[in-house]
């Protein structure tokens, strides 16, 4: 029987992860690669990647990137292939790539809706299903972590942000990865979702300036947003054999504003 550092040993594994060059998807690489994981990040912005890769070898971490824009189909294959030419098998994919899109739901451009919709959920898909039959159904084996959002569990309040799309693609991934765990158990790959509230990044850079990052603190009843290290315990539960026997879950990590809001 393995201990608890065994458990969590990433050691001879592999893990691609996308929207992996800054905030939540760096976090989650740096945890995957502090464990002994190698490291593929992609993203759209070769600059970018080339700076995370230098941050997590700098950690002592093995990693190289791969740059792919992720809302394009003909994108998703090319990437998969690179991945698996240098890691030779993927045994962790993390579906962080995401994007969003303020607008009332009466004016939203439906070429934001697309833009949304395709990164979000779209290629989500897209790239579990190319990752699922290159590596992890021959191989019986795989942990695929999506990243949703606490805007997928519920609508946004009068006078507070109006991101119909975002909402909705992060509601269709917590589905998605229910969904996806029931048809691929079989196989032996798990797949479950993270759902953040906010974290400082480029994406709620707009809101945290606007409403106040004291606001949103007091919406939780930890007092506080999340910060730097914040996802990296239940990333490693999910990709580690610690979470062998979970898949299927969402674990909402915000400081408990889903559970009293």
């Amino acid at each position: 029987m393995r201990n608890v550092q065994q458990l969590f040993d990433l050691n001879g594994k592999t893990a691609l992860v996308t929207g992996g060059s800054r905030g939540l998807g760096l976090q989650i690489a740096e945890a995957l690669g502090e464990q002994g994981a190698k490291i593929v990040l992609s993203s759209r912005k070769q600059a970018d990647l080339d700076e995370a890769v230098a941050h997590l070898n700098q950690r002592g971490i093995e990693a190289s990137a791969i740059a792919a824009d992720l809302s394009k189909e003909a994108a998703v294959q090319p990437l998969v292939d690179e991945a698996m030419k240098r890691l030779g098998h993927i045994d962790i994919l993390v579906n962080n790539a995401g994007a969003t899109w303020g607008a009332p739901a009466e004016d939203y451009p439906l070429e934001a809706w697309d833009k949304v919709m395709n990164l979000n959920i779209r290629s989500i898909f897209l790239l579990s299903q190319a990752v699922g039959k290159a590596s992890m159904i021959p191989r019986k084996y795989g942990r695929i972590i999506n990243v949703a959002s606490i805007a997928g569990l519920s609508g946004n309040g009068p006078g507070s942000m109006q991101t119909v799309a975002y909402n909705t693609s992060k509601g269709a991934v917590v589905n998605f990865t229910r969904t996806l765990a029931g048809e691929w158990g079989r196989y032996g790959i798990t797949v479950n979702a993270l759902a953040p509230g906010f974290f400082p990044s480029k994406m709620t850079k707009g809101t945290l300036e606007a409403v106040g990052e004291e606001k949103l603190a007091q919406r939780a009843p930890l007092q506080r947003i999340g910060d730097d290290e914040d996802l990296k315990g239940a990333a490693m539960l999910f990709a580690s054999d610690a979470g062998k026997h979970i898949t299927g879950q969402v674990l909402a990590v915000d400081g408990g504003v889903s559970a009293v809001h």
